[in-house]
């Protein structure tokens, strides 16, 4: 992790995630500066000199000192306090209540367990940012995935046993959205669990998929849950950015136990059962093509353009249609298509398609396409069944 500049460091935020951290604020000079010792067993070394402003003169001399020592201390918060500093971020922690382990055998998988089920939970709020669905399936999951690739890891944390992770997620672009919308889903998953093991009912479960809550959350949360004791998810805010509007500086962390499974299960079955199919219009460049004799009707795989937030779908076209997008695809042309995108296996199937017509792209794009075509003209041929 790179250190930042003093520059470009404000004291009063440095001071916030040293807090955070479980570092110790030790005396010093009143309105000056302060002292910072490490939590654990390292309060005994290194301590840190930090200015609380820059009215001083040498300020910026003991933020740089303060920086360096940071660097390298060995205390694992030291680089989640310089991850803060470096990239303005909400911190996301997981933890998973698991029983201990004879000599750390099973901290690996444990640890291995935590990030999937934390990427899976970070994923699905960033899915639920992008607008609002019971299921998503292959929906705005490129998108999704290309925004968390910005998100940054802090130290596995070998002490914990696998039990413990924290993220960062960057407050710019949509990295503040993903967490707010993920708090907001967490807390009304929170609240239909609790209402189902009351009252039976799983009106909540329905109601929590306008803040966020989808088959996709559910899933994240029973892996999280899966095998431990209890499990959870705490969220703090930048202390650069603040917290956002009508949410508390310091939220609640939401828990669930493994008595909250069966809602969540029957929850995340009914997310599936009851999102509809979605008429479409959508354009595709041909990926490739396969019947089963030189005629009749075929199956086309169509890489998504645009029309829907998916990568791509198959689609069972008759004979016309199926050689109009054969022709379209030897000549570097999109097609346009008509159907209705199935919920069943992930909405990555167009039922009801007709309609196909080629769309006229730029010279560079049908360049593009017509070497991708090239690249793969013998597999062409093979799936045609002897040409359209």
């Amino acid at each position: 992790m790179p250190v930042p500049r003093p520059d470009e460091v404000d004291p009063a935020v440095l001071g916030a995630l040293l807090a955070r951290h479980g570092w110790r604020r030790r005396g010093g000079a009143p309105g000056a500066y302060a002292r910072w010792t490490p939590p654990g067993r390292l309060a005994g070394g290194t301590s840190l000199l930090v200015p609380e402003g820059r009215d001083f003169p040498d300020s910026g001399d003991l933020l740089g000192e303060a920086l360096v020592a940071l660097s390298r201390s060995a205390a694992p918060s030291a680089r989640e306090v310089l991850t803060g500093l470096a990239v303005p971020s909400d911190e996301i922690r997981w933890r998973r209540e698991v029983p201990e382990s004879p000599g750390g055998t099973s901290a690996w998988t444990a640890q291995e367990r935590l990030r999937a089920a934390a990427r899976d939970t970070l994923l699905a709020g960033a899915l639920a940012a992008r607008g609002r669905a019971g299921y998503y399936g292959a929906r705005h999951r490129r998108a999704a995935e290309a925004s968390l690739e910005r998100v940054l890891t802090g130290p596995p944390g070998a002490e914990s046993g696998g039990r413990e992770l924290t993220v960062f997620v960057p407050v710019e672009d949509d990295g503040r959205a993903t967490a707010v919308t993920l708090l907001r889903a967490l807390y009304a998953l929170r609240d239909a669990a609790d209402y189902h093991r009351t009252t039976g009912g799983m009106e909540a479960y329905d109601a929590a998929v306008a803040a966020g809550a989808s088959r996709e959350l559910t899933e994240a949360v029973i892996a999280l849950v899966q095998g431990t004791e209890g499990a959870r998810v705490a969220l703090e805010w930048s202390p650069a950015a603040g917290p956002p509007p009508g949410f508390a500086a310091r939220p609640d962390p939401v828990e669930f136990s493994p008595g909250d499974l069966p809602g969540l299960r029957e929850a995340g079955a009914r997310y599936v059962r009851d999102e509809p199919s979605i008429p479409v219009c959508l354009t595709g460049a041909v990926v490739r093509l396969r019947r089963t004799g030189p005629g009749g009707p075929g199956t086309v795989r169509l890489r998504v353009l645009s029309g829907a937030e998916v990568a791509q779908v198959r689609i069972t076209l008759d004979e016309e249609d199926y050689r109009i997008a054969g022709h379209a695809h030897l000549v570097g042309l999109p097609i346009r298509v008509r159907g209705r995108l199935e919920s069943r296996g992930g909405f990555r199937r167009l039922s009801g398609a007709g309609g196909v017509t080629p769309v006229q792209v730029d010279e560079a794009e049908r360049d593009r396409l017509v070497k991708s075509l090239q690249e793969n003209l013998d597999f062409f041929e093979e799936a045609c069944g002897g040409g359209p």
